[in-house]
Order: C-alpha cells, then sequence, then structure tokens
C-alpha cells in the first residue's frame, strides 16, 4: 500500500469523465488499497480515484468519525445513483483537491447507489445524511464535477485563484 498524490483544482483531469472499469483485477485492487491509505492520511472520508489521476469509475469512502468507532471503508466500483430522496441536506463540503476551501451544497439527504465491490459483485444500499452527501460528492468526481461547480461565479472563481496561487507557491518550494 502507498499514500498517492492527490491533484490539486485546477487539473484539467479532475473535470474528465471517467471510464467504467471493466472488472476486478489485482491492478484496481491495489487502487483501491492505494486510496483507502491516501484518504484516512488526508485525513478525508472520500477519495475519488481522478484525484490521485486514474480516470476510472471508482471511489473510497469512510465516514465514521465518531471517536473509537470501528472504521467502515469502502470502495464503490462504477457506483450509479438509482434513487434519492425529495428531502434534502446543506452540508459544508470540502475536498481534498480544494484544500481548506468549504461551501454549504445543498444535495438530497438519502441516495441509494448501487456498484461492483472488490468482491466484483453488485451491492446496493441506502445512504443517509454525512454517507449520502459524501457518496454524491464522489460520484460528481466521476463525472468531472467538483463541489465548488454548485456555487455562484464569483465564489467559484476566488476559490479556483487562491487554489492557482496555491500551485504555484508549492512549486517554488
Amino acid at each position: 500500500m502507498s499514500i498517492r498524490p492527490i491533484l490539486i483544482h485546477p487539473d484539467p483531469r479532475l473535470k474528465k469523465l471517467c471510464a467504467p472499469v471493466e472488472g476486478v483485477t489485482a491492478e484496481i485492487g491495489k487502487l483501491a488499497e492505494d486510496m483507502l491509505e491516501t484518504m484516512y492520511d488526508a485525513p478525508g472520508v472520500g477519495l475519488a480515484a481522478p484525484q490521485v489521476g486514474v480516470l476510472k469509475r471508482v471511489f473510497v469512502m469512510d465516514c465514521v468519525k465518531e471517536e473509537g468507532a470501528t472504521p467502515r471503508p469502502m470502495v464503490l466500483i462504477n457506483p450509479e445513483i438509482i434513487a434519492t430522496s425529495e428531502e434534502v441536506n446543506t452540508y459544508e463540503e470540502g475536498c481534498l483537491s480544494i484544500p481548506e476551501q468549504y461551501a454549504e451544497v445543498t444535495r438530497p439527504k438519502r441516495a441509494t447507489l448501487r456498484w461492483m465491490g472488490l468482491d466484483g459483485k453488485t451491492h446496493e444500499e441506502e445512504f443517509d445524511g454525512l454517507w449520502a452527501t459524501c457518496a454524491q460528492h464522489e460520484l460528481d468526481h466521476l463525472n468531472g464535477k467538483l463541489f465548488i461547480d454548485y456555487l455562484g461565479t464569483i465564489k467559484r472563481s476566488m476559490i479556483t485563484r487562491k487554489m492557482q496561487k496555491l500551485k504555484r507557491d508549492k512549486a517554488r518550494g
């Protein structure tokens, strides 16, 4: 297992539609392990493959945040939303590809997803609250969409300029 570098916005790979995964291979298993390790190290509750430069329809998440609670790492391959609630929730979202920037985003409170697991089988589950928000946020990544795309033009431009400056500062070392 290894921690992979996380792409920082703006990066053209973060705006691309990701390709479906044909089947569970050793390469996909390694990607999932690395992504979980990278996500926990960051620390974050979700990470999508394009954030580590892999344009495949895979994301990982674990929204267990309570101290001492058992982690619940999940790997979702080719995930799709099959149902959402009419009831919505507004969460202050952040993103590992947009460090230290947060904004309120309103999404369905519950979302039912279907995906392939590392076991090659089809799984289905209804997520609620933070889990639902996280799943929808990560699925957006697989479709080339970032949480800042839900914001107004001015706020989105401000955040993008901050990220460009961050990248310049990092490049200078």
